[in-house]
């Protein structure tokens, strides 16, 4: 019998894998059918919590944010992967999602600075997606039951089921420590932006903050278990504590941390760091049904009216009530949450959202000047 010829033999290697999705709890067990793309996942399946994200482009800058530590990311857009891959959009060394659900990759990506497709990004990685997915129908299912655990893979629909219904959600989870990196990084300030001195808490920072806060000063970026005694020792000028995955309430440690630096240096907190600043200042946290994930949420700074377009990506909100001495600053215009705040008796405030986009527009940049400005009018830091 004559062998396969060229045309078939690729076909057998183009041919889908089937796969399928199971999302578990309020949602009965839902069922979604696909195709594997990326890496085989071990034991035939991949659990974790699932959120959808709203961005139209950006999709290496989501999938490598550490934020999404312990969750499976589903793309609304209709398209994923037109424009490959490049090393220059890591937001951070490598993805930390648990995986990625997605309607169509791209046959063929087509941009001059990509160096490789997305499926093969994510198959070096040791990431799987599973593709082909109805993600307008995953979508409203998670609006209507909130981020829930999900399995996917190869593996039969029982033991995705099982899977799914015995994963975990983030909720009362400390992925801080699982994707902050151990040891001190210095960088170098970029032309022109002075002598300040900031010390980065990184609780999963990516990669394009480090660079917005290198134009206001030189950085060093300390784990997120440093001290504030050890802080202190290194003088910064300001002290910012960064985005970062699960439950702000589980990170106590840092809490302490940044309670002992108030009113002794000027901080600035991005999304979790903006919860456990709130939380440090007395304030408490809750889980948002299924979280904020985008690159168009409009948001209103109350001093001025002025109306943003940001990035987010955050599953978990600040309430202030009760909590003397603060401010609130921003406010999320889709469902009136809290987005930003700052503190009327110490140097200090809080974002929620990501003022560095990455991706996203950049109508927030100005909040790291804001800091800059708030750095020069509380120079001198005590070490006590």
């Amino acid at each position: 019998m004559a062998g396969p010829t060229p045309e078939t033999a690729r076909d057998a290697v183009d041919r889908p894998v089937p796969a399928q999705l199971v999302v578990a709890d309020g949602a009965d067990g839902a069922l979604f059918e696909g195709e594997l793309i990326g890496a085989r996942p071990e034991g035939g399946l991949v659990t974790g919590e699932i959120v959808f994200n709203t961005v139209m482009s950006g999709y290496q800058e989501v999938i490598t944010d550490p934020s999404y530590a312990g969750q499976i990311i589903t793309f609304t857009t209709a398209h994923l992967g037109n424009y490959g891959v490049n090393p220059d959009d890591d937001e951070a060394p490598a993805p930390m999602c648990r995986g990625v659900v997605l309607r169509q990759i791209a046959r063929r990506h087509s941009n001059w600075r990509a160096t490789d497709d997305l499926g093969s990004f994510l198959g070096r990685h040791g990431i799987s997606a599973i593709g082909g997915v109805d993600t307008r129908r995953l979508t409203r299912l998670i609006r209507e039951h909130g981020a829930l655990p999900a399995a996917f893979g190869t593996a039969p629909h029982a033991e995705l089921a099982a899977a799914a219904a015995a994963a975990t959600t983030t909720d009362g989870c400390d992925l801080v420590t699982v994707v902050t990196p151990g040891g001190r990084r210095d960088h170098g300030a970029h032309a022109g932006a002075g002598d300040r001195h900031v010390v980065a808490v990184d609780c999963g920072m990516k990669a394009t903050i480090v660079d917005r806060l290198r134009h206001l000063g030189r950085v060093t970026v300390v784990p997120s278990t440093t001290t504030a005694h050890d802080i202190l020792a290194m003088r910064p000028d300001g002290v910012f504590v960064s985005n970062g995955p699960g439950d702000p309430a589980a990170v106590t440690y840092l809490h302490d941390t940044v309670r002992t630096l108030l009113g002794r240096v000027p901080i600035f907190g991005i999304c979790m760091g903006h919860q456990v600043l709130a939380t440090a200042l007395g304030g408490r946290t809750h889980k948002l049904p299924f979280g904020h994930h985008g690159g168009n949420h409009p948001i209103r700074e109350l001093a001025t009216g002025r109306v943003e377009i940001t990035s987010q990506n955050h599953n978990y909100c600040v309430d202030l009530e009760g909590v003397p001495d603060v401010e609130v600053t921003h406010v999320n215009l889709n469902d009136g949450t809290l987005a930003g705040f700052r503190s009327t008796a110490v140097p200090a405030f809080g974002i929620q959202y990501h003022p560095e986009a990455g991706p996203g527009p950049h109508d927030s940049r100005y909040l790291f000047e804001r800091f800059a400005d708030l750095m020069d009018a509380h120079q001198g830091p005590v070490v006590r």
